[in-house]
């Protein structure tokens, strides 16, 4: 089983990350950890200035609270939110906190995914770790 298990949430209303904590549950090994990592995209400098300045800490606040309620009932687990682009930041991420599993949700591929890429097809083609996508 796995000591080191990071599991992204994506917290848009399309996407559930129940499931991925649950395999997370399954695959880890007793004493190990879980992190359950947010990372938060980067809004356009010309957005910006048309928000209320107290937004940015609202928003972070926010998604803390939320992690944190996911969190409680994890063994070892544990929450980050942070900065960046999100296929990068989740790939520098467990690459520096040695990861050894990454649990990322996917959906059905579409038109707009074979132009861009998804998150988790960035993470599954370039993670250093085992990953498993659940849909």
């Amino acid at each position: 089983m796995y000591k080191n298990i990071l599991v992204p949430i994506s917290l848009d209303d399309t996407r559930d990350a129940t499931q991925a904590i649950d395999v997370a549950r399954l695959l880890v090994s007793e004493g190990a950890k879980i992190t359950l990592l947010h990372v938060i995209e980067q809004i356009p400098a010309y957005v910006v200035s048309y928000l209320p300045q107290d937004y940015q800490e609202g928003r972070k606040a926010a998604i803390l609270a939320e992690l944190a309620q996911m969190a409680a009932d994890v063994p070892g687990g544990r929450i980050e939110v942070v900065d960046g682009h999100s296929g990068r930041t989740i790939l520098e991420w467990a690459s520096e906190h040695e990861v050894d599993c990454v649990i990322i949700t996917g959906h059905r591929p579409g038109m707009q995914d074979l132009l861009l890429g998804s998150t988790a097809t960035q993470v599954v083609r370039h993670a250093a770790c085992s990953v498993h996508v659940v849909r």
